[in-house]
């Protein structure tokens, strides 16, 4: 495992240094002026700061983000009519005091230097903001702050709620990505130390202290306590019109789709073009729109962005290698989920059925959690890992991104060939009645687009730990038949499974986006957790089939596409 995280930092570190472009810089612009500056926070500590203006320094529209990775670390690129100004978290990069994992204090500090920002010689009192990642998670949790001189921002890729969008989906720690998330962090903290020592070494204490504390935190926190009550969502206490990007394979997904809904009267609106996970062929990944985005709310450039669709979504058809190439269709809507979206209900039956009518017979399958290899059923880290450089390797080996093997430990499902193409957006859930020998194992749900030729290409994934059978019904999405579409998991305490005895579950999977088409057929596989998780105990599950409390799963059916009629006889 250890080998695993250390490759997922190596392979993480150019999304971390490399600026996604926003706008061409002319070639005859004046070359840009760097200036580095230190901030001091309310309680002392020193934030390291860098303007970068092209030409002269002076007052125009700032741009502003805040990253833990260091010195140029920016990933926004923007013309001569702005300024961007980089801070480093504290506790990272060349900043002072105790890194809080994006906790209360960094929130405070954000709130501070915006004020600060909004005053200096180089702002015309115009902000904006900017986060890829986890500079996106830093601004998503201090929402409930009062932003001072912000007029727009850009938020990609970034977690709406830590816990169930990056650190722990489902109740199960997602090990890799939180290892190499730290890595990053201390890899620029340890490269720029000699400016640290020089300047204060004492204060090199707390910038290591505050990862180690980080680290075994995460580890400290299991349930989704205060602690990382803190590091989520905490409300809107602004209205600061937001442009929201992602892709539907990205390892933080959820956060875009639950960050629209949270700040929708606020006039956001979302763009599924690729985050982490890659863009497809032929496209820019989001950079024209981000351009006009601040234009239109920053400088009051009139270009009609603010009257593009609400929700664009660039959907793969029927896989992520083939979307990459640039196979992909779009879909405009008013809305997230997509207004007049069906949930149609999928029961898993005996023989590997997948149907609309549920067997009229009970029975039971059992699996053992074997662990599975993530790039065939860890759908967002590995699209993270990818577009890294991963994609090289499995483009050679097509079998390490297709679920056959893992379904193979598993139970595979599918549906009959459709008859014609069917369109599926939203979130899903997967509602099962399961035992299990061990009190606490993962349950671990992949829908797949399986092609005629048999093989099952992952698309989305759902996680959930037996030890979290419940649910908040107040938060979670219920469709007009009463069911539960979205379900929002309670992970507040444990509840451990007691061995052999069956109990429902609603297992969340992160919203899909994909085109079906004719000939193709809907699959989802309960299989053993991905490696990249935290691992548990083998276990032996069992889950119900067919009768009043079998397995069932809620599809989005987008408007304009018949899932019955395509299942027809």
């Amino acid at each position: 495992m250890r080998v695993l995280a250390i490759a997922l930092a190596v392979l993480l570190a150019p999304l971390a240094a490399v600026p996604r472009a926003s706008a061409a810089v002319p070639a005859d612009a004046p070359a840009p002026v760097v200036v580095d500056q230190r901030f001091t926070a309310s309680d002392g500590v020193e934030l390291q700061t860098t303007l970068t203006s092209t030409g002269p320094v002076q007052p125009r529209p700032t741009v502003v983000e805040f990253s833990p990775y260091g010195d140029n670390s920016q990933t926004l690129t923007v013309g001569p009519d702005y300024n961007y100004l980089l801070v480093q978290i504290r506790g990272t990069g060349d900043s002072d005091g105790s890194f809080d994992a994006l906790g209360p204090r960094s929130q405070q500090d954000v709130a501070e230097v915006l004020d600060w920002a909004c005053h200096q010689p180089f702002s015309d009192g115009d902000l904006a903001l900017n986060g890829f990642s986890a500079s996106a998670i830093v601004l998503y949790n201090s929402w409930h702050e009062h932003l001072p001189c912000v007029r727009a921002a850009i938020l990609k890729s970034g977690t709406h709620e830590l816990y169930r969008d990056l650190l722990v989906p489902g109740g199960i720690l997602n090990l890799l990505p939180g290892a190499g998330v730290l890595a990053l962090i201390g890899a620029p903290a340890l490269m720029q130390g000699i400016d640290r020592l020089q300047r204060d070494p004492s204060s090199s204490l707390d910038v290591i202290g505050g990862m180690f504390t980080t680290g075994t935190s995460v580890l400290a926190h299991p349930t989704l306590d205060s602690w990382w009550q803190q590091r989520g969502w905490r409300g809107d206490a602004n209205d600061i019109p937001v442009l929201m990007v992602d892709g539907f394979f990205d390892v933080e997904s959820r956060g875009a789709f639950e960050g629209y809904q949270a700040l929708k009267d606020d006039g956001a609106h979302l763009l599924l073009a690729g985050g982490h996970d890659g863009s497809p062929a032929g496209t820019d990944g989001g950079a024209a729109e981000e351009a006009a985005w601040l234009d239109h709310y920053v400088r009051g450039v009139d270009n009609g962005v603010e009257q593009h669709p609400r929700v664009q979504l660039l959907m793969p058809v029927g896989d992520r290698e083939d979307y990459l190439h640039g196979d992909y269709t779009t879909y405009d809507a008013t809305d997230w989920p997509v207004p007049g979206t069906d949930w149609d209900t999928l029961y898993l039956g005996a023989g590997h059925a997948l149907s609309e009518t549920p067997a009229a017979r009970a029975s039971t399958a059992s699996y053992a959690t074997v662990p599975t290899l993530p790039t065939m059923t860890d759908v967002p880290n590995m699209a993270l890992v990818g577009a890294a450089g991963l994609d090289a390797l499995t483009g050679a080996l097509p079998l390490l991104t297709q679920s056959d093997l893992a379904g193979l430990t598993g139970l595979s499902f599918r549906t009959a060939p459709l008859r014609q193409d069917v369109t599926l957006a939203g979130p899903l859930s997967l509602d099962l009645t399961l035992s299990t020998t061990t009190p606490d194992s993962g349950i671990w749900v992949v829908l797949t687009d399986v092609a005629p030729d048999g093989t099952n290409h992952p698309l989305t994934v759902g996680r959930l730990s037996t030890s979290y059978p419940g649910v908040v019904a107040g938060k979670s999405r219920i469709d007009a038949d009463g069911d539960i579409v979205e379900p929002y998991g309670d992970y507040s305490h444990k509840d451990p499974a007691k061995p052999l005895v069956a109990r429902r579950y609603h297992v969340e999977l992160w919203p899909v986006g994909n085109k079906f088409e004719a000939g193709h057929r809907i699959g989802v596989q309960i299989v053993g957790t991905s490696a990249a998780s935290m691992p548990s105990l083998p276990a032996l599950h069992t889950v119900r089939l067919g009768g009043s409390d079998g397995a069932r799963l809620y599809v989005p059916v987008l408007p304009g596409s018949d899932l019955g009629a395509a299942l027809s006889n």
